[in-house]
């Protein structure tokens, strides 16, 4: 008998941009063996342009993802809730792990554009595989 699929859920405020770019990250890096889900506790409309470009610019697609809502159902099938960034607010549900990631924001030293999304997304990237060896 295989070992239980472990569940993680990402969530940002919009789910346009760092919820969607983790769980890209989590799928492309584990594959079949992690479920993966993101969502926004205050949705957008799309996704943001640049976080699609930069993991494109890794190989990765992210098909036909968009801004979801944040469910109570999301939350309870998780193993472990990521909160990314300090915007989105999640309520702990027993059961569910729930860890805070503050990423990294080089707009605040003057950095923008892809240049920025690039670093935002390394360092995303290296949190999903450092959870991903920790799952």
């Amino acid at each position: 008998m295989s070992p239980a699929r472990a569940s993680v859920l990402f969530v940002c405020r919009k789910n346009g941009g760092k919820s969607q770019m983790a769980a890209a990250l989590m799928r492309d890096l584990a594959g079949e063996a992690v479920a993966v889900a993101s969502a926004g506790t205050e949705p957008g409309t799309h996704l943001n342009a640049q976080s699609v470009e930069s993991l494109a610019e890794l190989g990765i697609d992210l098909g036909d993802e968009h801004p979801k809502a944040l469910t109570e159902q999301m939350v309870r099938d998780a193993d472990v809730l990521v909160v990314l960034g300090q915007e989105a607010r999640v309520d702990e549900v027993p059961g569910t792990r729930v860890e805070t990631w503050i990423t990294d924001e080089p707009s605040e030293r003057g950095i923008e554009g892809m240049e920025r999304m690039r670093l935002v997304r390394d360092d995303i990237r290296a949190r999903v595989a450092e959870l991903r060896e920790r799952l």
